[in-house]
């Protein structure tokens, strides 16, 4: 198959899978039941349980920013220093055949 200008290989782009997310989720509902763990020791499953179990929130937090990636942060300013943003639009006309260096 041939490259095609202008068209994506991948039009659906990358998957929005969360790996870890969906591990916690469902070591949460299993512990939420009572059952018992029965994903393999050292698996994403497993590993997400044993923290659930340790209330270990601040590793929960590393382990999902780092498999899953980091939650977007807003730009935001303070009271002191507002973020102020200008955009400007300019239309710019210049003819080819124009001896004129200036437009």
């Amino acid at each position: 198959m041939a490259f095609e200008s202008g068209k994506s290989g991948n039009p659906g782009g990358r998957p929005k899978t969360k790996p870890f997310k969906d591990a916690l989720m469902m070591e949460a509902l299993a512990a939420e039941r009572e059952e018992e763990c029965l994903a393999p020791k050292g698996s994403l499953r497993w590993n997400a349980r044993q923290l659930l179990n340790q209330g270990d929130v601040q590793s929960i937090r590393e382990i999902a920013d780092r498999l899953d990636g980091k939650v977007p942060q807003g730009i935001s300013g303070d009271e002191e220093n507002p973020l102020n943003f200008v955009h400007t639009i300019t239309r710019q006309i210049i003819r080819a055949n124009s001896s004129d260096t200036n437009g």
